[in-house]
């Protein structure tokens, strides 16, 4: 009897320690370690290449059927649409995507390699990504919404909130826009700062159902974890709440491309009275699958967001906007000297000062023009301010940008 008792003590414990067992391991699945494995496993997709860039990043060469966006629910029998069917000025031709030959160097990590055919490159999101993020939830989302030029108040300024200095066109059906963009560092203040140069595609209204889509150069260390300056997109079709993301870090933009990546960085940079760089980047709506597609420079046509991720986008913008944005934290009460553009003013010009060239829009007619009836808009002209010009060499174009805080901005 007492070998009986014996036993079935033994049986218990084990019982005890498995269910002990089990609950230590739904715990740690519960803690914050636990939500960031499980994250990083839907973010990075397993990769027939890796590439390490000399920044530090990490470029996982994924094959094109296996990349974020096909984890939307609408895209998971999605017959890839490899190139747009018309492209601004004609019928797409590969000619337009910059034919054979070396290609040049424009991100950084193709100092370690190119990826292979059938592939697209996508940096890596690393647990020390996540962290920085306010919370898992929001890792790789926006706050705040695009500019509206027509209902802030420029003499009143939301305290920890985000000023522009852009250009812009509405009153018309917008099917794509177009700009070349001067290349810089700007320094930030506050990790949690931010300072972008880019277009906006939008359609909606400034409530909670805005569509967006974005594309331009930026230095984020929230979001990257340094001060580069590097490529990027972002996509919304309720005004930031809870659709779209930075990049491909949620299931939406098909990106066809193996050479350039969203997220990296941008090489080189311009230098203040030194050596200027410039990108260029389109976007407009293939009029037959009604996609918008995204091109960097005359080489790169690299992939497209599906017309069905939105609603006034499945027709046309009815808004474009090109410029800079910061965030101004105002720690202390005093403004940031978070740096927009080069971090000089318009005045100083070229070399010196940031700009957009040959600003475009495309019409309804899928063809390229000078938009018309150009304004400009910035909250506060002492900090970050903006003027615009046209030119035969340039077409239209404005310089922007500010140092921030100074003895005229306190």
């Amino acid at each position: 009897m007492a070998t009986a008792r014996g036993g079935g003590g033994v049986g218990w414990l084990v019982v005890v320690v498995a269910v002990v067992c089990l609950s230590c391991a739904a715990a740690a699945a519960r803690s914050p370690a636990g939500r960031a494995h499980r994250h990083l496993k839907r973010l990075n997709k397993p990769a027939v290449k890796s590439i390490e860039s000399p920044d530090g990043d990490i470029i996982d060469c994924v094959h094109i059927s296996h990349q974020p966006a096909f984890d939307h629910p609408f895209l998971k029998n999605h017959t890839i649409q490899m190139r747009p069917n018309y492209h601004p000025d004609g019928l797409y031709d590969e000619s337009k995507s910059g034919g054979g030959g070396e290609k040049p160097m424009v991100q950084l990590w193709h100092q370690g390699g190119r990826c292979p055919e059938d592939t697209v490159p996508i940096r890596r999101t690393k647990r020390n990504d996540l962290l920085r993020a306010s919370s898992m939830r929001r890792y790789g989302k926006k706050r705040h919404p695009a500019p509206n030029p027509m209902s802030v108040d420029p003499n009143l300024l939301n305290e920890g909130g985000h000023q522009h200095a852009i250009a812009y066109v509405q009153g018309d059906k917008y099917y794509g826009a177009k700009a070349t963009i001067n290349v810089w560092a700007p320094k930030i203040e506050q990790p949690n700062e931010f300072s972008l140069s880019q277009l906006w595609i939008l359609g909606g209204s400034f409530g909670e159902d805005l569509n967006s889509i974005e594309a331009g150069w930026q230095v984020s260390p929230d979001l990257y974890g340094d001060n580069n300056t590097r490529l990027f997109t972002y996509w919304t079709s309720d005004a930031y709440q809870a659709t779209g993301c930075y990049n491909v870090l949620c299931a939406g933009f098909v990106q066809i491309n193996s050479e350039i990546a969203m997220g990296a960085s941008i090489f080189p940079i311009s230098s203040y009275s030194g050596s200027q760089y410039d990108i260029s980047i389109m976007i407009w709506k293939d009029p037959k699958e009604g996609n918008w597609w995204m091109q960097f420079g005359k080489d790169y046509v690299l992939g497209y967001w599906p017309s069905f991720l939105f609603s006034y986008l499945g027709d046309s913008a009815s808004m474009i906007e090109w410029g800079g944005e910061v965030v101004n934290s105002q720690l202390d009460g005093v403004h940031t000297s978070t740096q927009m553009g080069s971090g000089h003013f318009p005045e100083e010009g070229f070399s010196k000062s940031s700009y957009f060239k040959n600003i475009q829009v495309v019409d309804s007619t899928n063809n390229l023009k000078a938009p018309k009836g150009v304004g400009t808009f910035t909250e506060q002209s002492n900090c970050y301010d903006v003027q615009n010009g046209n030119n035969a060499d340039w077409g239209t174009y404005f310089y922007y940008g500010g140092p921030g805080r100074s003895s005229n901005c306190p």
